[in-house]
């Protein structure tokens, strides 16, 4: 027996899993998220890197203290991350690099990740370590 379906509109057997049903993108998703570069920020060495970069930089964003584009507030300390300068998938020998991490606020980070602020600039602005 034969049904329509409600997530592509086409029609398909009754015990037919659409590629379009929620559950399925879900489930792609969730593979995607399992990779290396996600267990790796799950672990207990890139915890306390992360860590060890946040007090580092102060707790304030890097790009904001040195009034990089869209900076709003030069000293931020809210909706702080810290970010991988050269990502993880590019290089990931660089995971724990000093010179690689720099703490940004979200709207900066959304910056770097989109490639709107290049890679050069913030490696010029990493804080040296003590």
């Amino acid at each position: 027996m034969k049904k329509a379906c409600k997530y592509c509109g086409g029609v398909h057997d009754r015990n037919y899993v659409c590629d379009r049903k929620p559950y399925t993108v879900c489930k792609k998703y969730y593979q995607k998220r399992n990779s290396r570069e996600d267990k790796f920020r799950s672990s207990y060495d890139w915890q306390q890197k992360r860590k060890y970069i946040l007090k580092r930089d102060r707790y304030l964003c890097q790009a904001c203290l040195n009034n990089l584009c869209g900076t709003v507030r030069q000293l931020t300390s809210e909706g702080l991350s810290v970010h991988h300068i050269i990502p993880l998938k590019n290089n990931f020998e660089l995971k724990l690099s000093d010179e690689n991490l720099i703490t940004l606020c979200s709207m900066h980070h959304e910056l770097a990740e989109k490639g709107k602020i290049p890679a050069e600039q913030l490696l010029d602005i990493v804080p040296p370590t003590s």
